[in-house]
């Protein structure tokens, strides 16, 4: 095993580390994204794109939504899911306090760039389990072919 020198909190790396999150904290930028791959932590749904050889695969992670109230579109290569996820408790409760409050409710929107090759009239959605997956067939002339030697 080895040390990284960025976890050791009492290290000048630790002390950079420490000055960046304060300085965050400070000017409001905690919480945003440090790539262009990355999103905020807390957006709704979670999700996983992968390729097999004859789709694009797309699953979100998000337990506890009414299936008929998600909207999927495809538009130009670009995959949206949106939707409504609702708290389950009502808005107007006193009888209840709140000390913690994790689950992200309210609207959402993701948005998902595909590759070209994918076949935009060949797309199936299922919501299972909390999990949608969205499966996108990509054209034939896309797909690999195997090439008989002579």
């Amino acid at each position: 095993m080895y040390v990284s020198l960025w976890n050791q909190p009492n290290n000048l790396f630790g002390q950079f580390e420490l000055l960046r999150r304060e300085l965050d904290e400070a000017f409001g930028f905690s919480g945003l994204p440090s790539s262009i791959r990355s999103v905020t932590p807390g957006t709704l749904p979670a999700i996983n794109v992968g390729r097999t050889p004859n789709s694009v695969e797309v699953y979100a992670f998000a337990p506890g939504l009414d299936a008929s109230k998600v909207e999927i579109t495809l538009d130009r290569g670009v995959l949206r899911i949106a939707g409504d996820r609702e708290s389950g408790i009502p808005e107007k409760s006193t009888s209840v306090q709140f000390f913690a409050r994790e689950r992200v409710v309210g609207r959402f929107t993701r948005t998902v760039s595909l590759p070209d090759d994918i076949d935009p009239t060949n797309v199936n959605a299922s919501y299972r389990d909390g999990i949608l997956q969205i499966s996108i067939a990509r054209r034939e002339s896309a797909q690999p072919t195997r090439i008989a030697v002579q």
